[in-house]
């Protein structure tokens, strides 16, 4: 599920007593079409990016000519050597990356 909000058992109230069917002050609010985004900003990240998710440096030339409307981020598994090169090829194409320090090794450290 791509926006985790409510229980996935949730299902809507319809009982003759029930406080949420009724809308009580204070009890549990119903999902609506009404809270949904607005459709300019629909599925963008704060900083106006769209999130494109990059395994290899190979998926990073699909971004060639859209670097100022969608924004790279590093998939979980992938390892440090390769997100060096992610990295690196991003900075290239002067790309946004999102987690661009995430398991980054720092000389210092070694």
């Amino acid at each position: 599920d791509r926006f985790k909000r409510m229980n996935q058992a949730w299902r809507k109230p319809r009982g003759i007593d029930g406080r949420v069917r009724r809308k009580f002050k204070g009890s549990t609010v119903m999902p609506n079409v009404g809270y949904g985004s607005d459709k300019k900003t629909r599925y963008r990240l704060r900083n106006g990016f769209y999130k494109f998710l990059v395994h290899t440096p190979a998926d990073l030339e699909m971004l060639l000519m859209h670097n100022e409307k969608y924004a790279v981020e590093i998939a979980h598994n992938v390892g440090a050597k390769k997100r060096k090169a992610i990295v690196e090829r991003a900075d290239q194409l002067r790309l946004t990356v999102t987690n661009r320090f995430a398991r980054l090794r720092t000389e210092e450290n070694e």
